[in-house]
């Protein structure tokens, strides 16, 4: 079943405006300055190549000491001097703990562990932009609830990590702040929105962080970043305290999650992230390998608004299958679902859908004004050429997009989603899951996204879906950037795909150091 003539006018029109947009954008964009170092410097302390859960019990058991341990980790993020005196508290509980190191691990399990945390989530003092200029200023009054969780187990922030303008694209660039570069290849995204949490991590400048994902801003980054990141199951872990705010139904397909460079560290962040509502998922329970249903998806079956899935990509995950089905005498079933070939059209169309009340998403054309009136998208488009805009190309070419929406959901597209919903779900139960592309390519270069626009369905149509993924790394690629896979579960199933990434990782090498030869 194709799509109506009027979807497919609507599909011309998103891909034309694309191209015009990134002929303007190569036209009229300021040339960056070359290089000198195309990747980050190798990692030259042993403790930045450990896991959270590692250096925490080298913490209890006082084999780090945190005048030592802190400038380790010294990046100039301005929270650097209260997470000097929040170290230096963790001495003195230590030291007067009298309970030993089992009461320390039960109570403060990420006891003086330094993490990061994606500027759209509220860290009590530190900026409250998402890369937003009319937000400059903006501060956290208080801690987003995965933040106090995890701060209130012995985690201490460093500071906040840059994003998208708004969180509204897969590249992690604002006016604000800046681009943010990729530890592999400084010429590369990160990705977005979480690009600072996947830089800052795949370089080893902090050991854990938190994202947020509602079209893949947690696995994307963590895919070109070469580490782990899980988007959970929506409505487990709070979203509570972000920025943008979730409007309609946005709240549906929003997670916020764990992201880290060793697959151990991901369960127990979960389980502390998830706070009251962790008894929902089975994070206590062993999984054997052995005994789940594995399955693999190639591709969306050739999207006309998506690019071929790369042969790299292809031949790394027809290894891991090939290494599964060796490793574990199971067989890994190739599946395909036609309707994957409108992923992006049902992402969009989800995400503008009003609610049960009737009200429909805030305009992101409202959102880039605030706290002040709408933008004109196609007034800034033109300030954007004279190079007066505050609003970068990805955010001003979002909100031209929005006009072009229709303004009834297709019911076509209605049905695909329903239609996929119905088989994932049964096939994937409570014991299956499921490999899919990240991403068609390896981390593309700076800017590139805008003439590939929608190479996200194959992140967001998992958001679509409501299920909980864990992406992971597979290696590098012959350009030296990461490959992976993410691996979907069934709904509440997170700990199976948290299983999973624990034997990748030993199958793979996980984390790679980027500035390693």
């Amino acid at each position: 079943m194709a799509l109506s003539p009027l979807e497919k006018i609507q599909v011309w029109l998103f891909k034309a405006i694309a191209g015009l947009l990134f002929v303007i954008f190569r036209l009229f964009s300021p040339r960056r300055i070359g290089l000198s170092e195309k990747r980050v410097p190798p990692v030259n302390n042993p403790l930045l190549l450990i896991s959270a859960t590692q250096l925490a019990r080298k913490i209890r058991r006082k084999e780090v000491y945190f005048a030592e341990h802190y400038e380790m980790v010294f990046l100039s993020l301005s929270r650097f001097a209260a997470a000097l005196q929040e170290a230096a508290h963790v001495d003195k509980l230590i030291e007067e703990e009298t309970g030993g190191e089992e009461v320390l691990e039960d109570r403060l399990p990420l006891l003086g562990v330094p993490m990061s945390v994606k500027g759209s989530i509220a860290l009590q003092g530190m900026p409250f932009t998402t890369g937003v200029v009319l937000r400059q200023g903006i501060v956290a009054t208080v801690d987003s609830p995965s933040v106090a969780l995890l701060k209130r187990v012995g985690a201490i922030p460093l500071g906040v990590t840059n994003t998208s303008e708004i969180c509204m694209w897969f590249e992690c660039h604002n006016h604000l702040y800046g681009i943010t570069n990729n530890p592999y290849n400084l010429e590369r995204t990160p990705g977005g929105s979480s690009g600072g949490e996947g830089s800052i991590l795949g370089a080893a400048g902090a050991v854990i962080g938190i994202g947020s994902d509602i079209g893949g801003s947690i696995r994307m980054p963590s895919y070109f970043n070469g580490i782990f990141g899980h988007r959970t199951t929506p409505g487990i872990v709070s979203c509570e305290n972000q920025y943008p705010p979730f409007t309609a139904t946005q709240e549906d397909y929003l997670s916020t999650g764990p992201m880290c460079r060793y697959a151990e560290d991901l369960l127990p962040m979960l389980k502390i992230m998830a706070g009251p509502n962790a008894h929902m998922l089975s994070l206590n329970t062993k999984v054997d390998l052995k005994k789940l249903r594995f399955f693999i998806v190639p591709h969306d079956g050739g999207s006309p608004l998506t690019q071929p899935v790369s042969k790299e990509i292809l031949n790394i995950h027809r290894k891991m299958v090939e290494r599964l089905e060796a490793d574990l005498g199971v067989q890994v079933q190739e599946v395909r679902f036609p309707e994957l070939h409108y992923g992006y059209q049902i992402w969009e169309t989800y995400m503008h859908l009003p609610d049960k009340e009737g009200r429909a998403p805030v305009p992101f054309s409202v959102v880039m004004g605030e706290p002040g009136p709408p933008v004109w998208p196609l007034w800034e488009l033109l300030k954007w050429m004279m190079g007066k805009s505050d609003h970068t190309m990805a955010a001003i070419s979002a909100a031209l997009a929005e006009m072009t929406q229709v303004t009834k959901p297709s019911t076509f597209l209605i049905q695909q989603k329903e239609k996929l919903q119905k088989k994932v779900d049964e096939l994937l139960g409570t014991d299956g899951v499921l490999f899919y592309p990240p991403f068609p390519s390896v981390a593309p270069k700076h800017h590139h996204p805008l003439f590939r626009p929608f190479n996200f369905a194959y992140t967001a149509i998992i958001n679509t879906l409501r299920l909980p993924a864990t992406q992971c790394p597979l290696g590098l690629s012959e350009e030296g950037l990461p490959l992976g896979v993410q691996v979907v579960a069934g709904k509440l199933q997170d700990h199976l795909s948290l299983a999973v990434a624990l034997y990748l990782e030993k199958t793979f090498g996980g984390w790679r150091d980027p500035g390693a030869k």
